[in-house]
């Protein structure tokens, strides 16, 4: 059994901390550019089969090491907004809809100096790394 990675030790000065986290950012953002890379042959690949793949083969196909099949998953899409809106308001069925705002019109309504009612706002704490 491999041993377990030892845990990240943090710089001890702010300053070296910085530098450790810029670094490790441009590391992360190299590998997710391989990491992007290989999505787009999988996509590739997954469009091919799509493609090719007889509709009538159900059973799908089968490699040496591995067996793909062509599935159809079942996702619900609205047609009608001001039906279905009417639907949830009607018969109280408030859990077919998400919550979540839209950031960007609230953000878009605020910055006109307007405001929506029964929003308000909290600060998120974030970090902001630039190369010197």
């Amino acid at each position: 059994m491999p041993a377990a990675p030892k845990p990240y030790r943090v710089p001890k000065t702010l300053g070296a901390c910085a530098d450790a986290l810029y670094l490790t950012r441009q590391e992360r953002l190299l590998d997710q550019r391989d990491i992007a890379a290989l999505a787009a042959r999988e996509t590739a690949l997954k469009e091919h089969i799509i493609a090719t793949l007889p509709k009538s083969d159900s059973s799908g196909v089968a490699g040496k090491v591995a067996r793909v099949q062509v599935v159809v998953d079942r996702v619900p899409r609205v047609d009608d907004w001001d039906a279905l809106l009417e639907h949830v308001r009607k018969k109280r069925m408030f859990h077919l809809l998400q919550r979540r705002l839209n950031d960007a019109a609230v953000e878009e309504i605020w910055a006109e100096g307007g405001t929506v009612p029964g929003v308000s706002v909290f600060g998120v704490v974030k970090v902001s790394v630039n190369k010197l």
